[in-house]
């Protein structure tokens, strides 16, 4: 049996258990080397649990066109929205505030997002959420 060669690896962000692969994600799929029906059909089965939030996906294609999937979490700005109720953020967040979270808000998005954040400890991973958080014009409270 030939050796798989990698010929393609990139990321792709749609929600949870609803992909469909008509546009925006069919033709990106479709250029990659990757059939959209299949990609779907994985996808949506690994994402079952987390129905309708966006999540990102690496996607690794080899040379036979067959293709892994690596599920991560939603990103970090997602779960901010949701925890601050806001329907987006804000264009200028230094003027503009959209919503405010808690430091207990904070700790649980820093802990679900630890795996996939730079951080050796939740402390660290707390500052890289409330950051996040301030560049989207969202305000952190005690």
């Amino acid at each position: 049996m030939a050796k798989k060669e990698v010929t393609n690896v990139f990321k792709i962000m749609a929600p949870g258990g609803q992909a469909t692969p008509a546009p925006p994600i069919g033709p990106v799929l479709g250029s990659k080397g990757v059939n959209p029906g299949q990609f779907i059909q994985k996808f949506n089965a690994a994402t079952q649990h987390v129905k309708g939030k966006v999540v990102g996906c690496i996607v690794t294609v080899y040379s036979d066109r067959t293709f892994e999937l690596e599920i991560k979490g939603s990103p970090a700005s997602v779960l901010i929205k949701d925890a601050a109720g806001a329907e987006k953020g804000s264009g200028t967040p230094n003027k503009d505030k959209v919503g405010k979270i808690t430091k207990a808000q904070v700790r649980d998005i820093a802990t679900a997002k630890m795996a996939d954040l730079n951080s050796q400890s939740v402390e660290a991973a707390m500052r890289v959420i409330e950051g996040t958080a301030r560049s989207m014009g969202v305000t952190v409270v005690d």
